[in-house]
């Protein structure tokens, strides 16, 4: 479902939850957004956008797009649902939010958030986690501003064998 316009720069942009059909656009912002954060061994290969739209087929990927009136990308979230032991709880994952630099600033970001946060209110989650790396100063402002407490953990990756 679309959200309604908002004013972007000298136009509009809309908001919209992300389909299968959008795996190609949502592939090319994951790799802008790999790059921004700076992960060196971020797997970018050409299996990516099928995977990501059989992820949204399936409901196990949850991701909004940013788009301008003439459909140009201009960010996007992305949510999984999880589970916490240690409270016993549902909550939501934010993965990613990530809006081009020039789309920074203008209340996308908190629009973006908001719509993340209506649907994990939905899907019955207690609250919704995330990270961001600790040189990302404006992202860090950014959620404190919008309310968000951090905690001091780090994140880790271990490969799986195939």
């Amino acid at each position: 479902m679309a959200e309604p316009a908002m004013k972007y720069g000298r136009g509009e942009a809309g908001l919209r939850a992300a389909g299968p059909a959008d795996a190609p656009v949502l592939a090319a912002l994951c790799a802008e957004h790999a790059a921004y954060e700076r992960l060196a061994n971020w797997p970018a290969d050409p299996g990516l956008a099928s995977r990501l739209a059989e992820a949204l087929a399936s409901g196990r990927l949850n991701a909004w797009l940013v788009l301008t009136g003439s459909g140009e990308a201009l960010g996007y979230a992305s949510v999984t649902l999880d589970f916490a032991t240690l409270g016993a709880y549902r909550f939501a994952h934010l993965d990613c939010l990530y809006l081009r630099p020039a789309a920074r600033r203008q209340g996308l970001g908190q629009r973006l958030l908001d719509c993340v946060q209506a649907f994990a209110s939905q899907q019955g989650c207690r609250e919704l986690q995330w990270q961001t790396p600790p040189w990302n100063q404006g992202a860090i402002a950014f959620y404190e501003a919008c309310g968000a407490q951090g905690c001091d953990k780090r994140r880790f990756r271990l490969a799986l064998p195939r």
